[in-house]
């Protein structure tokens, strides 16, 4: 049972829940094909960089701003945003961490995303919602509390030191520093290659049951993170590549393990891997690690 019973619905309750007013259904992910192919009836779309990031420079909306996007989607403070998307829910995820830097009251992920709807042979529509914007979204925060910036980083966590933790949930080719990102994404890398010195690798899929996207039992993943060191007593930062998948990972210790101090680094390798003079680690591949 998650510590956070209501960050986690099931596609059932989703299904049961299609004609709730109060409900908003919500996909996101890094472009909307998927969405224009096919999306679960009435929910709408954000893509989570158009939507979610600054339109000039790499970081976030503004208070004003995500007021002025949840308006635009005719999200109020009143309703419960249900959040799902592709990759076992990596976009949606990071979106239900933004939802929580700004105080929404009712924020859940759907577990398994829209892999686990799919595999179910649940209905998809091409359909836009019939959902009007609304005025007067009020956001609070933000909640500094669950974000780690660079300057923390550098101060409080290289090295890992006494009661802190790092964890890199990149893949382990990512890690060591063989390649500097996904091979599907050649282009979007940093300067140098390799992770955080003292940073364990959790890979984020580790987390997931791969042939449902769906979230692993409570007790397994308490076992994956300790097993390396990312306990409950410690200051944990996660990070990843631009923070999406680290925000999967923070969403399993914070609210499905309840560990209670964890932030997600969402400047992640893109941003520490091109800094100047700062230190770096490479480790050779662990054999038989996989991502």
């Amino acid at each position: 049972m998650p510590v956070n019973p209501d960050a986690l619905v099931t596609t059932d309750w989703v299904a049961d829940h299609l004609d709730d007013p109060s409900v908003v259904i919500t996909e996101v992910d890094e472009d909307t094909a998927a969405y224009a192919s096919g999306h679960i009836p009435g929910a709408v779309a954000f893509h989570w960089r158009n939507d979610f990031q600054h339109p000039l420079r790499r970081g976030f909306l503004d208070r004003e701003g995500f007021e002025r996007l949840m308006d635009s989607r005719g999200v109020t403070r009143d309703d419960h945003v249900v959040l799902y998307g592709g990759s076992s829910n990596w976009f949606a995820a990071y979106a239900y961490w933004y939802f929580r830097i700004y105080g929404h009251p009712r924020v859940s992920l759907m577990n398994g995303g829209r892999k686990l709807w799919e595999v179910q042979g649940r209905a998809l529509t091409d359909e836009e919602p019939k959902r009007e914007p609304t005025s007067g979204y009020r956001a609070a925060g933000p909640d500094t509390s669950i974000r780690a910036k660079r300057d923390q980083v550098l101060a409080q966590f290289v090295g890992a030191p006494t009661g802190t933790a790092l964890v890199d949930v990149r893949s382990p080719a990512e890690y060591t520093g063989e390649i500097a990102a996904p091979e599907h994404l050649p282009q979007e890398t940093a300067q140098v290659t390799g992770h955080i010195p003292g940073a364990a690798n959790v890979p984020w899929g580790k987390a997931v049951d791969p042939d449902t996207g769906a979230f692993l039992p409570v007790e397994q993943l308490q076992q994956l993170y300790a097993g390396q060191g990312v306990t409950p007593d410690k200051e944990v930062v996660a990070y990843c590549r631009i923070g999406e998948r680290s925000a999967h990972t923070w969403f399993v210790l914070r609210e499905l393990l309840g560990y209670g101090s964890v932030r997600n680094y969402d400047g992640s390798w893109t941003e520490y891997g091109s800094l100047v003079d700062v230190p770096v680690e490479r480790d050779a591949p662990t054999p038989g690690d996989t991502a």
